[in-house]
Formats: C-alpha cells, structure tokens, sequence
C-alpha cells in the first residue's frame, strides 16, 4: 500500500468528487446490515419464539461492534488508508450475513451481527470514509461529507425495500445469503479505487468562522471537549433509534403489516438522505455546531409527533418529517472535530463519537424493545427518546454557547 501523501492540489478536485462517488457507493454496500435487520425482526421474533427485546439483541450488538470498531477502524485508516479498513471490512460483511442467514438460534443470528456485519464490517465505512472525505475537502467540505454520510442513509432508503421484497419471495435466510455476497463483493472491489492517501496539508479553519482548532477546543481541554461529544452522540441515537428500528415491529403491532412498516422506514431514510445533504449546504454556511443545535432541535419536534398520531397516513408524514429533522446530526459531528480539533486525529476522534452514536442506537433499539415488553406500549418508549434528545440538546446549546462567547472574546481583543 502506497503511503506517500497525495498533492495539495487534489483537494476540491475533480479526483477527490470521483472518490467522493466511489465512498458514497462503498457506505451504501457497507451500510446495508444496519436497516435489514429491522426489516426481519418480526420473523425473527416468531421463527425463534423470543420476545421482543430479545429479537432486538442483535441489532444491539451490531451497533455496539460498529461503534467499538469505528474507533479502531479509523485509527487504521489513519495509519494504513482507508482501503485496508474496507476490505477487513468487505470480508466482515460477507461472513456475517452469511452466518446469520445459517443461524439456527437468536444467540447466533445475534452474534453474527455484532462480530462480523458489526465489530468488522459497516465499522469500516462511516467513520473512516466520513474521516477521509473530510481531508479531501475545505471549500466545500460540509456538502463533502455530508453526501459521503448519506451513502448511510441511502442504504436505508434502498435496502428495506429489497430485503423486505426478498423476505416474501425467497425468505429472509436466502435473502441475507445474497445480500452477503452482492454488498460484501461489491464493497471489496470499490475499497481498491481508494488506495490514494490524502494530502497533508489540509487548511483545518473553518470557512464560515474564525477557527479556534487547537488544545482548546470551545475553551475546554481536548479531552473534555471529545467527552462532550461522545456523551452527545450516545443521547441523539438513544432518541433517534426508537423509530428506525422499531417501526416496521410497530406497524406490525398497530395492524398495518410489516410491508407497510418496511416502506416507512425507507421513506424516512430516504428523506434523510435529502436532510444530509441539505444540512451539509447549511453546515458550510454556519459551522457544525449550529448544524447539530438546529438539528437536534428538529428532531425533539419530529418525536414528539409521534405521540398524539398513529393513523396510517400520519404515519408515513411522521416518518417522513422525522426523516427530514435528524439527518444532518450525525454528520456535524464529523465537521465540529474538523473545525476544531488537530487535522492529523481526524480519523480517531471522528471514531470515537461514532462509537458513541451506535452504542445510543444499540441501546435506544434494545431499550424501546425492552419498554414495550413491560408497557405493552411503544409510547412510553417514545418520552424515554424526547428524554434523551433534551440531553443532547441541552450540550449543543452550551457548546455552542461557549463558541459564541469565546468568538466574542476574541473580536473584543482584536479592536481592544
């Protein structure tokens, strides 16, 4: 593997759109385990005989080995470039979907997500290509890194679909035979187009404020700072978990069948997608910070929609209008660590926030599932969610309090 740095001049180039194209294909072949396993939860459920919470164990388990590999997924992408990290990756999700799809017990199917679709497989596109996509953009790095993340999305607009189509063909064992090997070869070949290192010297400043990237990050320390973070990309995915990987189980519940359910969950997802993108636009204009209060904010309405509404037709507008709030939050946590945070620990520390999204989306998936075997009720499920997006509300608010404070000192000096 060739770890000489590319050119500067690459940055913004026509080279880095073509790679970008390349990163969004591989993170929507990479990216396809997280929204199936929602789709076949309620076959899950009843071919093992398990409750509800237990049919969630493995999407838990697969958030948790994709936050936990995020972190080392990125430290060698870092080091090694990010074509390593996806062809550990490419085999992860190969082996994974496979075992699952042979799985005789939930323990097994449930292991098969959190080791290999999990801890080895989509771990390897979000983080290190969101990390690497940034490194390759400053003019236009927030709308970069957002269409880059929205390969995530996609994969949720265009996976539940198949799968749940699939489902009632084939079966769902033989539909995560195929999906094994189309997204698994798929991502392995893309993964040999991105063998190219970035540059390294990438302008760390922000283009819409004056940058403050260095030991002292919003006027804390580095290390409190990333803490924040983490503890704020664990709150929004606790709260945004609640609809994408319960929805097709509660369209089930309220008798309108899982196809119905599994075309709610594309349709929010593929709004998502139109919400990164539009967030990354935004994002260039008012800095990462923003973009996650604005975000976040949107989110806590979206939720709290759910709660006086559960006709059919109110459904898929929620679904959609959910859709369209959140998907901008989880990007702005890759621009903040850019604008504020070394260059050079892009790969790590964008990781370990993202650890910390899919450990709030393993817990907010088996907490939900959890609440409605003691409620009966998906509703209680969704205050615990609003709960959990005030918390990240209530961070972003102060961080972005401190920005502006900090921004403030520093005008205040300048004509002092």
């Amino acid at each position: 593997m060739n770890n000489t740095p590319a050119p500067a001049e690459l940055i913004d180039s026509r080279y880095a759109f073509w790679r970008l194209v390349i990163a969004l294909l591989a993170m929507l072949m990479g990216s396809s385990c997280m929204f199936v396993v929602a789709v076949v939860l309620p076959e899950v459920q009843a071919e093992f005989g398990v409750s509800r919470s237990d049919a969630s164990l493995p999407y838990t388990l697969m958030m948790i080995g994709f936050g936990v590999g995020g972190v080392y997924m990125g430290k060698i992408a870092d080091r090694f470039g990010v074509t390593i990290s996806l062809l550990i990756g490419s085999a992860g999700i190969v082996i994974g979907f496979i075992w699952a799809g042979l799985s005789t017990s939930i323990m097994g199917f449930a292991m098969a997500h959190g080791l290999f679709l999990g801890l080895l497989g989509t771990s390897s596109t979000f983080a290190p290509l969101v990390a690497d996509t940034s490194l390759w953009w400053n003019k236009r790095r927030g709308i970069a890194v957002a269409v880059c993340a929205s390969g995530n999305y996609l994969a949720g607009a265009v996976w539940p679909y198949l799968a749940q189509w699939g489902v009632t063909t084939i079966g769902w064992r033989q539909t995560y035979l195929w999906m094994g090997v189309v997204c698994g070869v798929s991502m392995g070949i893309l993964a040999l187009f991105l063998r190219r290192r970035p540059p390294l010297n990438v302008v760390s400043a922000s283009t819409v404020s004056t940058s403050f990237s260095s030991t002292r990050p919003f006027g804390l320390s580095m290390g409190q700072a990333q803490t924040l973070l983490i503890i704020a990309g664990l709150a929004c995915c606790v709260a945004m978990s609640m609809p994408q990987v319960h929805i097709v189980a509660y369209c089930v519940d309220l008798g309108y069948g899982a196809a119905r359910g599994a075309e709610m969950l594309s349709l929010m997802l593929a709004c998502g997608v139109v919400s990164r993108l539009i967030s990354g636009v935004i994002c260039d204009k008012i800095g990462g910070i923003r973009t996650l209060l604005l975000g976040s904010s949107l989110q806590g309405i979206a939720l709290l929609m759910f709660l006086p509404f559960d006709g059919l037709v109110s459904l898929y507008l929620i679904a959609a209008t959910f859709g369209l709030f959140q998907g901008g939050i989880v990007p702005s946590y890759a621009i903040i660590i850019r604008e504020h945070f070394p260059a050079a620990e892009t790969g790590r520390r964008v990781g370990a926030v993202i650890m910390a999204t899919m450990l709030g989306m393993a817990l907010g998936g088996w907490m939900s599932g959890k609440i409605f075997d003691v409620t009966g009720s998906y509703k209680v499920a969704m205050i615990n969610g609003l709960i959990w997006n005030a918390l990240n509300l209530t961070i972003a608010f102060w961080l972005f309090w401190r920005l502006r404070r900090q921004s403030l000192s520093v005008s205040g000096k300048a004509f002092g």
